[in-house]
């Protein structure tokens, strides 16, 4: 399989190793934790350990002799496998605290891998790997890491029948294998049913009464699937955000599936000509800009905003001292709606973004302006357009 540059990455690990004694690089399973660490740490002043590779584990039978600093750069993959580690290197760190100590990869949210429960504030930083962005492959990819998803084998399989194969191993393998790995014990068959229905409500509000009777199950039990995928990183939940204003508005979180190429594979979706053919057309192209946004604003504060009289806003942002609200569409014809107005007013935007899918940019008023999402999305500096 070829390798692909992932230049904004690489220079955010870089950046996590050079001022942190500890650095967390999160990403789902497959998402290329490993090769971007190899590719962007030194050999020569590294140590790497394996924890699914048995050999690894021996050496980390003494773990305060295995990782006394030398000066190396210590990298452990699929860390969560070994959570009784994390007091050793919270003792290691406070010996000494220089920057670059320990590159620590997981395949779940902090909280899972073990770092968090650990007391390691101001000696970690946190870094997420999602899938290929647009601006790693280029934007006449547009399409295929729409339909294939980010992921590395996915995207870059010879064919999209390869692809779809691949994905399919993903699921079963992640349902059969990783979740139970990670500490969820849930029957595989059951965590399908839910993962699939939860493709069906991909970019809706969460309404956990109708997806547990729609699989026969507790509302409880459904949450606790939820937040399992949510903390495997394989869903996001966008959080609701309230503006002080009259309006009844939701306070439930949107719920995505995070990685496109996984959505088309759980809703059973083999090519392009099905995806535009599909009614979850509109909501598939949503998600996967949401994630490609999210992506390239880093610590943004993300929500979505919604009121029970149907104004809403797809995302909203706080960057650079900015509020900004981004309304995603599948078209090429963009144009103003009233809930736009609504969400400027209620929710004091610096700036609305409306992003289609055409291929050019222009103002639609002084404060909403119509980008392309290739535009919005391979642009070296997406604020400088923005």
């Amino acid at each position: 399989m070829s390798l692909v540059d992932r230049p904004a990455d690489a220079q955010s690990l870089r950046e996590a190793v050079s001022r942190a004694p500890v650095t967390l690089l999160t990403g789902p399973r497959q998402a290329g934790k490993s090769t971007l660490a190899r590719q962007n740490i030194s050999s020569s002043r590294s140590a790497f350990f394996d924890l699914e590779d048995h050999r690894d584990l021996a050496r980390l039978a003494e773990p305060t002799l295995a990782l006394r600093d030398t000066g190396e750069t210590v990298v452990i993959d699929e860390a969560q496998r070994l959570p009784e580690l994390f007091p050793t290197l919270r003792v290691l760190v406070d010996e000494s605290r220089r920057p670059g100590r320990f590159v620590v990869l997981g395949s779940a949210s902090p909280d899972i891998v073990g770092l968090a429960s650990e007391s390691l504030a101001g000696r970690v930083t946190f870094v997420e790997l999602g899938g290929f962005r647009l601006s790693d492959v280029g934007a006449d990819a547009l399409d295929g890491l729409w339909l294939r998803g980010g992921l590395p084998e996915s995207f870059l399989a010879e064919t999209d029948e390869a692809s779809n194969r691949w994905r399919d191993d993903y699921i079963s393998t992640f349902l059969e294998r990783d979740l139970g790995n990670l500490g969820f014990r849930f029957p595989a068959t059951t965590m399908r049913r839910f993962w699939t229905m939860l493709a069906h409500y991909h970019g809706q509000t969460w309404n956990g009464a109708r997806i547990a009777r729609s699989i026969d199950v507790s509302e409880p039990t459904v949450r606790r699937y939820v937040d399992a995928l949510t903390d495997a990183l394989v869903v996001r939940q966008l959080p609701p955000w309230f503006a002080n204003i009259s309006k009844r508005q939701v306070k439930s979180p949107r719920v995505y599936i995070r990685d496109s190429g996984l959505l088309h594979r759980l809703l059973g979706i083999n090519s392009m000509l099905e995806l535009e053919r599909s009614p979850m057309l509109g909501a598939s192209w949503e998600g996967m800009v949401v994630e490609q946004i999210l992506a390239r604003f880093a610590n943004a504060n993300p929500s979505y905003w919604s009121t029970h009289g149907g104004a809403e806003l797809d995302l909203r942002l706080e960057t650079d001292g900015r509020v900004l609200g981004f309304e995603i569409k599948r078209t090429s014809q963009p144009a103003v709606s009233k809930s736009m107005h609504s969400a400027l007013a209620d929710l004091h935007l610096d700036h609305l973004y409306l992003i289609h899918a055409g291929p050019h940019r222009f103002p639609l008023t002084d404060q909403i302006t119509a980008i392309s999402a290739t535009d919005l999305l391979t642009h070296e500096d997406p604020l400088s357009i923005v």
